[in-house]
């Protein structure tokens, strides 16, 4: 006897149709855009910094690590405080479904996990878009001559994937747990160890300095570091400290070699290597492309 299986139908809850920009910004701290309106949503995730975003007759601050939805048919604004430089994530995509109105003007923390989503679109909008670097007037997407396979769905689900992770934490209170899972240990861990990198961008820091304070083993450490992060622990201070560099040139209150004392290089030379190798240009050329745009 033959069997009968009941084909489930998967119910959309946010089903994204089409991806309108992608956008990666690294902004001056005097900069001010000329405001917008149009027809879809517009997710605004401030990186490094601090903006003021205006919707309507609204304006508020957005600090790092938070985020803002403007809906459909809103005019928007945004612009850096003029005292720090501003790197900012922006996406915008069309979605005509009623449980999209839960997130119509809505400010968020972006939570660490939520983090590797945002860090996903713009790897796969990179490797499937054109997308130039600090163009605010970009108006539509190009795809890449060898753009890679499934980017384009990739970027999709991920973004979906993340509107349904703010959904659900903003709406339903986590489970509270007596005892810590492994995960959630090793999570913990790692977020201090970011907090450690951090805090340390202007010294000498070193991966044994990061152990001995978390009292963990140097292995240990760097495992966990780099399954989560994708990084060794060394190679994000880096990257970190080139961040810093790069917001410091925007800023434009010191000089090359000022920037490369404050963030402990052994000297400018050296620093301006480091540079290029993490960006793909000099310090002077970076700062020339950023007054270009």
């Amino acid at each position: 006897m033959k069997a009968v299986y009941v084909k489930h139908q998967i119910a959309n809850l946010i089903p994204i149709s089409k991806i309108v920009t992608i956008h990666y910004f690294e902004f001056e701290k005097d900069f001010v855009s000329s405001g917008e309106s149009h027809d879809f949503w517009e997710f605004v995730y401030i990186d490094k910094g601090e903006a003021i975003v205006t919707e309507g007759k609204q304006k508020l601050i957005l600090k790092q690590g938070e985020g803002y939805f403007h809906k459909p048919n809103e005019f928007h604004q945004l612009s850096a405080n003029s005292v720090t430089a501003l790197n900012v994530f922006i996406v915008s995509f069309v979605c005509n479904v009623k449980s999209m109105d839960f997130f119509k003007s809505k400010k968020i923390k972006v939570q660490q996990k939520w983090k590797g989503f945002i860090t996903a679109i713009i790897e796969e909008g990179r490797k499937t878009f054109d997308l130039p670097f600090n163009n605010p007037d970009l108006k539509g997407l190009t795809l890449r001559e060898n753009a890679v396979i499934g980017g384009q769905q990739m970027i999709r689900t991920y973004l979906e994937q993340f509107l349904i992770s703010v959904l659900r934490s903003e709406t339903k209170e986590a489970e509270t747990r007596i005892f810590p899972t492994r995960e959630t240990m090793e999570n913990h861990l790692v977020c201090e160890i970011i907090k450690i990198i951090e805090g340390a961008l202007y010294t000498q820091l070193s991966v044994t300095d990061i152990c001995e304070k978390l009292s963990y083993s140097k292995a240990y450490l760097s495992k966990i570091f780099k399954a989560y992060c994708g990084y060794s622990m060394g190679e994000y201070l880096i990257l970190l400290k080139i961040e810093k560099a790069k917001q410091l040139i925007r800023e434009k209150e010191f000089n090359f070699t000022q920037i490369s004392d404050m963030l402990a290089f052994s000297n400018p030379l050296y620093f301006s290597r480091v540079f290029r190798r993490v960006t793909g240009m000099s310090p002077r050329e970076y700062l020339n492309s950023v007054k270009i745009n």
